[in-house]
């Protein structure tokens, strides 16, 4: 899904992704953005602050890291009535497009960064339905 994700925004690089448990992320959470409690999904980019971007030895982007805590997606996909797959697709990308510095501080970048999540799992038959 993320290599879906990626051809739709016309980028390369390299992500890793952590699929954990709301202890871990309530640690994480706590750490870096001073909130104890768990969350569905952080991400922590390489392209943040003043530094030059990293690259990696092949030449593509290092984006960042993702965090997903799998047992707060089941929680939510039971609430939304969808399945732990879509939940879990829909964080990744989520988190993914924070990577890329989409955020959702206003109801426009919100509505941008939904319509771009739904537009890339559409097709992989993960969409809202």
């Amino acid at each position: 899904m993320l290599t879906a994700a990626a051809d739709a925004l016309g980028v390369t690089g390299e992500v890793s992704v952590l699929l954990t448990d709301n202890a871990t992320i309530r640690e994480l959470n706590r750490t870096w953005r001073g909130q104890d409690r768990p969350t569905d999904v952080l991400s922590f980019s390489q392209r943040e602050g003043d530094e030059p971007l990293a690259d990696d030895p092949a030449g593509e982007e290092l984006w960042g890291d993702i965090v997903v805590s799998v047992e707060q997606a089941r929680l939510q996909a039971e609430a939304y009535g969808h399945s732990v797959r879509r939940e879990i697709a829909f964080l990744t990308v989520h988190g993914f497009l924070h990577l890329l510095g989409y955020d959702h501080e206003t109801p426009e970048d919100e509505a941008e960064m939904m319509g771009r999540t739904e537009a890339i799992l559409r097709p992989l038959g993960l969409g809202r339905d």
